[in-house]
């Protein structure tokens, strides 16, 4: 890609086992991870989403095919984040009445409303890009509690709208994403609310590793939609805090041991924090406005939880521009050769950027073992969650060609 710009670590802390270590149990497992996808597959809308196999595009790439996973349809919410959570406002409440009562309780039960008297008068907070406060939200509507969400200051009116309609109070703070996470902490602490954060840090770990839990749904569904067929060479998966790339990372490596695909972070250049942990060899914080396209990825700092699992399950990492994004989502809503259309939001295509900006750079492609043998795996982590911002993209007729695997 002529105009894009990009940095590319291999990760030296990368754990070569076959078996998933003892050690990153604890932080998860697929015990954890069947509980939560038994619990969420009894929820009113839950569906498989599908693997959509793109095998237009594999074949203008020079891959034997290209997989992509389209969580734009998930629970009508649009995005992975409605698995994680509501999946974790749902335990906090579980807790609550069990402690409260003496006796479990079910989500059949908290739905019904019958211990609306124990949970209403609670409050869940959070901080988000978007889509992260939109299930916080959904599911403090959905299982009855009380729910602030606090945004930073580039969040879109249209996301802003999206969380209110979900019944949250939402609250916008000047500064960027990590600005916002610090104040949503303070807030809770001083007004005595829960914190359903997606990132995890020193004293914060439990409720975090909920939320990831609900993300190796999507990973367990991918590992049974491979069955029967070898599974892919590669995963280009985009990160943020590092909660998505991690669940989906541990999963894989926990299913697949030796089998296990070749696994690349992906992030913004703005907002690479994986990547400068993994240059430093420690979690490492980027400042600035974090400003990218990809909003969803606009982080600074790497969950811990994230991290440990990263640290040593993850091949590489890669940072790309923006440039490439609005090219990324056209040639997927308006594909050729055959491949089905796709809808995809600013931060669903940051895997897809990666592959191309992976197969443009001659050094990286070698690196990584990229070639007509691949089988590629990239995660459409979100929908139009933004419509007018999506609609404004897909106006322009700038065609996606084969400049734009150009290096």
């Amino acid at each position: 890609m002529k105009s894009s710009t990009h940095s590319f670590a291999v990760n030296t802390g990368f754990d070569a086992s076959e078996r998933y270590p003892e050690t990153l149990r604890p932080l998860l497992n697929r015990t954890d991870s069947d509980e939560a996808r038994r619990e969420i597959a009894s929820w009113e809308g839950y569906d498989v989403t599908p693997l959509v196999s793109l095998q237009g595009l594999s074949s203008r790439l020079g891959i034997a095919s290209l997989h992509y996973k389209d969580e734009s349809g998930r629970f009508g919410l649009g995005s992975f984040k409605s698995l994680g959570g509501a999946y974790a406002v749902l335990r906090i409440l579980l807790k609550h009445v069990e402690k409260k009562t003496g006796r479990k309780v079910d989500a059949a039960e908290l739905i019904s409303g019958k211990y609306a008297h124990l949970t209403g008068d609670l409050t869940v907070c959070s901080a988000t890009d978007g889509n992260h406060g939109r299930s916080v939200a959904w599911g403090a509507r959905m299982f009855g509690c009380k729910c602030v969400i606090y945004i930073h200051a580039t969040v879109s009116e249209g996301r802003k709208l999206s969380i209110e309609n979900y019944g949250a109070q939402v609250v916008r703070v000047p500064g960027n994403y990590d600005d916002t996470v610090r104040f949503c902490a303070s807030e809770a602490e001083r007004l005595g609310h829960i914190v359903v954060s997606d990132t995890s840090y020193e004293g914060y770990l439990e409720i975090p590793r909920d939320v990831m839990r609900g993300y190796t749904v999507l990973a367990a569904e991918i590992v049974e939609q491979f069955a029967g067929r070898a599974p892919p060479t590669h995963v280009f998966v985009q990160s943020g805090v590092g909660g998505l790339a991690a669940a989906v990372c541990s999963y894989f490596w926990d299913a697949w041991n030796d089998r296990r695909p070749v696994f690349v972070v992906v992030e913004p250049e703005n907002a690479a924090c994986f990547y400068e942990s993994v240059r430093a060899g420690t979690p490492t914080v980027v400042g600035g406005d974090l400003e990218t396209m990809m909003a969803g990825l606009s982080c600074g700092e790497v969950s811990l939880i994230a991290w440990d699992i990263l640290r040593a399950g993850a091949n590489a990492a890669l940072s790309v521009s923006d440039s490439s994004v609005s090219a990324c989502m056209r040639a997927l809503a308006r594909p050729c050769d055959g491949d089905a259309p796709i809808t995809a939001g600013e931060s669903a295509v940051g895997g897809l950027v990666g592959l191309l900006t992976a197969l443009g750079d001659a050094d990286i492609k070698a690196q990584l073992k990229l070639d007509e043998n691949s089988v590629v795996l990239c995660i459409g982590s979100e929908g139009a969650t933004d419509q007018q911002l999506y609609d404004s993209i897909m106006k322009s007729d700038t065609a996606f060609s084969a400049e734009d695997l150009a290096a």
